[in-house]
């Protein structure tokens, strides 16, 4: 599908690219429910059929192991980094399958008894922590009968992460994080950015792919999105729509909705002659003030 689609773009004036490190990114969607057990067997399902597709890193949605029925579900569910059944599952679906996998995030301790930390942990192929992002941006929304206070339950992050690892520099955000093109600046030049999402259906039909698309046409990047996607226990609709996109903006492989997976290559040669053809990147000439 992916290479199809690049084909078609070259005919349009892209440039020639090798194959050279081309590798499979799989996002995970779900439609999480507030059973942690039940969620982790759903996540466990999906990621294997991932992996028997080749991919080598492997993204769950935000929230992936608890959509509660209330907002302080995930306070009480909240594990001690480190420990843990949700980072136990983690660590050791990673070693099992021997890839990398992103735990689109997990609520953590909090300093704040009645808040978490909406965390996103990423464990490479031998099961080990490499790397953890708070989400900074808490979600509040108040239209018509929607109401959403992240803040209420939440302890916001105020670090940007970046890591190196062996398919580029992956950025970490999750869900409204997308709304803020800043946080994505200050990585730097990153190969892929990872937006683990929960979005609303209200909010996701209007904006969802065009934010998506915008994070990795602005940045050159490839952008690997897994979401919720489907009704929830609490009575919540999210949107779905979980996508791998390109660095040209290209869609290329989507799920609109329910449990399942996106799967796409990535080619960092092509990724970097768009950056040698367009060099936007070193074309910046406003910076942080």
């Amino acid at each position: 599908m992916a290479i199809k689609i690049r084909e078609k773009n070259n005919k349009s004036g892209k440039p020639n690219h090798s194959n050279t490190g081309i590798i499979k990114i799989a996002g995970i969607q779900m439609a999480s429910g507030p059973q942690v057990s039940s969620n982790l067997s759903e996540a466990e399902r999906l990621i294997e059929i991932a992996v028997g597709q080749g991919a080598k890193l492997v993204a769950l949605p935000e929230y992936f192991a608890i959509m509660g029925l209330k907002d302080t579900d995930k306070v009480a569910a909240r594990e001690v980094e480190s420990n843990g059944p949700i980072q136990r599952f983690l660590s050791k679906t990673a070693k099992k399958n021997n890839i990398w996998i992103i735990g689109g995030s997990i609520p953590l301790e909090s300093k704040y008894p009645e808040k978490v930390r909406n965390a996103c942990l990423v464990y490479d192929n031998q099961g080990k922590l490499v790397a953890r992002y708070d989400k900074i941006h808490l979600f509040g929304l108040d239209l018509g009968n929607e109401h959403y206070h992240e803040d209420k339950t939440i302890d916001p992050g105020d670090k940007v992460v970046v890591i190196d690892t062996p398919f580029g520099k992956i950025g970490l955000s999750i869900c409204y994080d997308l709304r803020f093109p800043e946080l994505y600046r200050a990585m730097k030049d990153v190969d892929i950015i990872v937006v683990p999402s929960a979005f609303t259906e209200t909010t996701g039909k209007a904006h969802w792919e065009s934010l998506i698309r915008a994070r990795a046409i602005e940045n050159l990047s490839y952008v690997l999105a897994p979401a919720q996607g489907g009704y929830h226990a609490s009575g919540r609709e999210t949107h779905g729509n979980s996508m791998i996109v390109d660095p040209w903006g290209v869609v290329l492989d989507r799920l609109p909705r329910g449990s399942g997976v996106v799967i796409a290559s990535i080619n960092p040669g092509y990724q970097a002659s768009l950056r040698k053809s367009l060099p936007a990147l070193k074309h910046r000439t406003i910076h942080e003030i």
